[in-house]
């Protein structure tokens, strides 16, 4: 992977290529970014340019055409090696480690290397399992990192999500920390670096990877991913900043989330209950995941809604077809009634993801918001 193939992150980029350029690369370095971020694009980009066999001083990336790239792109490098949360499955019943997962991995990753530990739980068929970092996983690291690097420069271990390392395999990690094994660098890679020993993260350098802004991601899913506009903000209103998400959902039915909710909020301030009862069947026939982001997205716009009541200053990128409607409803959302109505549609979401009756909670939810809208 290339630091170009990753939206933004300019900055992080690069500190990144900097401490390649200055031979200042630390021995172990945290990528900490919430779900859905690009620290394992980061991390993948970074393992990629260190050991580019084409790299000159003053390069800012990797060259995608030597030998080492050419591996690396396609995670079957012999001197790149992952750690990763794993259980046992229905393919591999006992003593689950990262490396009976290597295939696994390598296509997870390269549909979409902003995915989640959810997404990899279903990917690898865990059903309700939980994954971890094993006691085991720990004695297969020593033995990895006691070997020199086959061909390249570095030897790069990948920690996946330390966050969920049994204590063996924290201690075993903290251990190779305080006495790194010579060219061999690790790169961990959380999401919740909080849960980590305070003694492992002493030892790393940080490497803060931010959200994507809504504007951002709408970019890139235009530019890039060639999403239309109008869907392509409804993807990321959606996501809040996960990428992964974004990516995932963009393939979902095409559904104007904008025209339901205006429409839905008006019947809702009118009590026209006829109505409401039309849109509960239209809001049925949506298919759960549908209605499910239909439901973020309302919370998304209601935020708009509230902060552009607040001051317009704090929502300077609306879209031309929601400035009319954000502008009005700004009149009937306040601080007296924003905080109750995000808790009843908090409340749908809940209920829809356990498998309620769409077209009941949509309903009772309407009731409720309607009477919230004349506070």
């Amino acid at each position: 992977m290339r630091f170009a193939e990753i939206p933004g992150q300019n900055a992080v980029k690069k500190l990144l290529v900097q401490s390649v350029q200055r031979q200042h690369v630390a021995h172990a370095q945290l990528f900490r970014g919430a779900e859905g971020s690009a620290a394992m694009a980061l991390a993948l980009a970074y393992a990629t340019f260190l050991n580019c066999e084409a790299r000159q001083p003053n390069d800012e990336d990797s060259c995608g055409q030597c030998a080492s790239c050419q591996k690396i792109d396609k995670l079957i490098h012999p001197d790149l090696n992952f750690i990763l949360p794993v259980t046992s499955t229905k393919q591999v019943p006992k003593d689950a480690v990262s490396s009976k997962f290597a295939a696994e991995w390598r296509s997870f990753v390269l549909e979409n290397p902003y995915q989640g530990l959810n997404d990899w739980m279903q990917h690898i068929g865990a059903e309700n399992k939980q994954g971890s970092i094993s006691k085991e996983e720990s004695l297969q690291l020593l033995k990895l990192v006691s070997l020199k690097a086959f061909e390249a420069q570095f030897k790069i271990v990948v920690i996946w999500l330390p966050e969920l390392m049994h204590p063996a395999a924290a201690n075993a990690v903290l251990k190779l920390l305080e006495e790194p094994p010579a060219a061999t660098i690790f790169l961990l890679v959380s999401h919740a670096p909080e849960q980590l020993l305070p003694t492992i993260v002493s030892r790393v350098q940080p490497v803060v990877v931010r959200a994507y802004s809504e504007e951002e991601l709408v970019d890139y899913l235009r530019d890039v991913q060639k999403v239309p506009e109008v869907k392509a903000r409804q993807l990321a209103q959606i996501s809040d900043g996960n990428l992964g998400a974004a990516l995932a959902a963009q393939d979902s039915a095409d559904s104007d989330y904008f025209a339901l909710f205006a429409e839905w909020m008006r019947y809702c301030y009118g009590l026209k209950v006829d109505k409401l009862l039309a849109t509960s069947d239209e809001f049925q026939k949506m298919g759960r995941e549908n209605q499910k982001e239909f439901l973020q997205y309302a919370l998304g716009l209601l935020r708009k809604v509230l902060l552009f009541g607040i001051d317009a200053k704090f929502v300077p990128h609306l879209p031309a077809a929601e400035q009319q409607f954000v502008t009005g409803f700004s009149r009937f959302v306040s601080l007296h009634n924003a905080d109750p109505i995000t808790r009843e549609l908090n409340e749908a979401h809940y209920h829809i993801e356990r498998n309620a009756n769409p077209r009941m909670v949509f309903m009772d939810t309407s009731l409720r918001v309607a009477e919230l809208l004349k506070m």
